[in-house]
């Protein structure tokens, strides 16, 4: 996996994103009560603070929690809930190193059908039904990885141009896309449970 990803919106932080399946998932697991881009500098912050230029699963799975934990509550902390996640972080890997020898790209590489692919992510430790599906996005649209049906298990989110997730990133412009679109799902989330009152 070698390609040019603009998550992160920062050139480091998403060279190490397209060339490093683990650093991906964990910034997909970062991702949430946050903005994208924190979310996916995670992985870069969490290499540079271990002095490495990759995750390794086999690592962090064997860190000692509470310093682990220290690592991403450091200022900056790397997400809102440094600890929580850290947690979550470790419990991936710990998957990962039990059941694909620590290998991420191991969960997608054979991947015989997307339904089967959008099984794998969800088993993960963190990735629920939408999680899964826009990481499925992800690989499908800008990871070439693209087994039969990937589209159809990804949902609205493998519709091409959709500008729905992290999936449709590929610059500034589509950021903007992305964030007006979640902002109108959030508007009418807001206006149909006042409907609702």
């Amino acid at each position: 996996m070698d390609v040019t990803l603009r998550l992160a919106q920062d050139p480091d932080a998403d060279a190490l994103l397209g060339r490093s399946p683990l650093a991906a998932l964990v910034g997909m697991l970062l991702d949430q009560q946050i903005p994208m881009e924190w979310a996916f500098k995670g992985p870069r912050t969490i290499a540079d603070r271990m002095g490495t230029d990759d995750l390794d699963a086999h690592e962090i799975a064997a860190q000692d929690p509470e310093a682990f934990a220290a690592v991403l509550s450091e200022k900056p902390a790397v997400h809102r809930y440094p600890g929580s996640m850290a947690k979550r972080i470790q419990q991936l890997c710990q998957y990962l190193v039990e059941h694909y020898d620590g290998d991420a790209e191991a969960v997608w590489k054979d991947a015989g059908s997307g339904a089967e692919l959008l099984k794998r992510l969800q088993e993960l430790p963190g990735f629920g039904k939408q999680k899964a599906q826009i990481f499925l996005a992800l690989l499908g649209k800008q990871l070439g990885v693209t087994p039969e049906g990937w589209r159809e298990a990804a949902g609205d989110y493998g519709r091409p141009k959709s500008f729905r997730s992290v999936a449709d990133i590929t610059g500034p412009e589509s950021l903007a896309k992305v964030r007006a679109h979640k902002q109108e799902m959030k508007a009418a989330a807001k206006a149909a449970k006042a409907a609702g009152k």
